[in-house]
């Protein structure tokens, strides 16, 4: 048997710069009606950089949570744009840093239940230093923390962000 639900209409309910909201009607594979509410959004790419340095982080605070995280560098999809140009952009512009290369680790759906959101997840190659370019209205610390230091973050709580963990444990696994 197919589990596939079949989408009746979608009703949007808000329409945002980078989100949209939605509360479709839809039915299930039994045949019966039902809702499903919607978080519409572009997707994001995301970099895993290692430097002599060590791993490269962002730390900025977070509205949503009410508190500064470590993720590694990473942004919002443009309608249309490419992950990896994404990728490319966002360490630029977070931290400064090129890749010559940059070789997907992944794609990650952050919370299947309720948003259409996939992260692409990178591993980037051959680092050379440029300029950090911000966003209008971003404040973030890039930090060089030690791949034991990282992993210890990881399993006392202290890196909490998916994308981060994911990267970093899928990488640890490959290398």
């Amino acid at each position: 048997m197919k589990y596939t639900e079949k989408t009746v209409s979608k009703n949007y309910i808000y329409k945002g710069k980078i989100l949209s909201l939605r509360c479709d009607d839809a039915i299930l594979p039994d045949g019966k009606p039902c809702k499903r509410e919607i978080v519409e959004h572009s997707g994001g790419a995301a970099v895993l950089v290692r430097t002599q340095k060590g791993i490269a982080l962002v730390r900025q605070y977070r509205y949503a949570y009410g508190e500064e995280i470590y993720e590694i560098p990473a942004g919002k999809l443009n309608e249309g744009e490419d992950p990896m140009l994404a990728a490319a952009r966002e360490l630029s512009e977070e931290t400064g840093l090129i890749a010559e290369k940059l070789e997907l680790l992944t794609v990650l759906y952050p919370t299947p239940g309720y948003t259409n959101e996939k992260i692409y997840i990178y591993e980037a190659k051959g680092i050379s230093s440029g300029k950090r370019h911000l966003d209008e209205g971003e404040f973030l610390d890039v930090e060089y923390l030690p791949e034991e230091e990282v992993l210890s973050m990881i399993k006392d709580g202290r890196i909490c962000d998916g994308k981060t963990v994911s990267a970093v444990l899928l990488s640890e696994k490959k290398s």
